[in-house]
């Protein structure tokens, strides 16, 4: 039987992880074996720009951080080496492994979960297929500025020839 001291520090990091689920739009786990050191630091790197918190737990602490943060269904793909990532962002845990799982064969997206629904490995691809904020406020900026240049010269037109069919008439 582990000393009461143990059991604290084993607590502490239990919350710890819990309130980081609880926290995050997003998260995805994955299996990390094979994956080199180098391919690793480069991933753990960019996982850290886009703010997402990437860390490898004991299976049987993650299934308690499940249990207590409604996420059961996770349960059944923690098996072997599993690594958790969990960001604010909803999208991007999800495109920057989804690039590390297809440079790499042995290491593969398990599920995950978004905005308190859990996702399979197919909807985990899928929500890495979505475009990034930035770029779908581009797109509808873009669409909004077509709309007013679209407006701005058919007002245009209707002033030149307005000022051409008084011209005209003065004339």
């Amino acid at each position: 039987m582990p000393s009461a001291k143990i059991l604290e520090k084993k607590q502490k990091e239990l919350d710890a992880l819990v309130d980081r689920i609880k926290s995050s739009a997003a998260g995805v786990l994955v299996n990390y074996q094979g994956i080199t050191v180098a391919d690793d630091t480069a991933m753990r790197t960019e996982l850290r720009k886009a703010d997402v918190d990437y860390r490898v737990y004991k299976n049987t602490m993650t299934q308690r951080a499940c249990d207590e943060t409604g996420f059961s269904e996770l349960k059944e793909h923690l098996v072997g080496m599993t690594a958790l990532a969990v960001s604010a962002d909803p999208v991007a845990p999800a495109k920057i492994l989804r690039k590390y799982a297809e440079k790499i064969p042995s290491f593969e997206i398990k599920a995950g979960y978004v905005e308190g629904h859990v996702l399979d490995q197919k909807g985990v691809m899928e929500l890495a297929d979505i475009p990034s904020k930035e770029n779908l406020i581009a797109k509808m900026m873009g669409s909004l500025q077509s709309s007013l240049y679209g407006l701005a010269y058919v007002l245009q037109a209707k002033i030149d020839k307005e000022t051409g069919d008084a011209a005209e008439a003065a004339e």
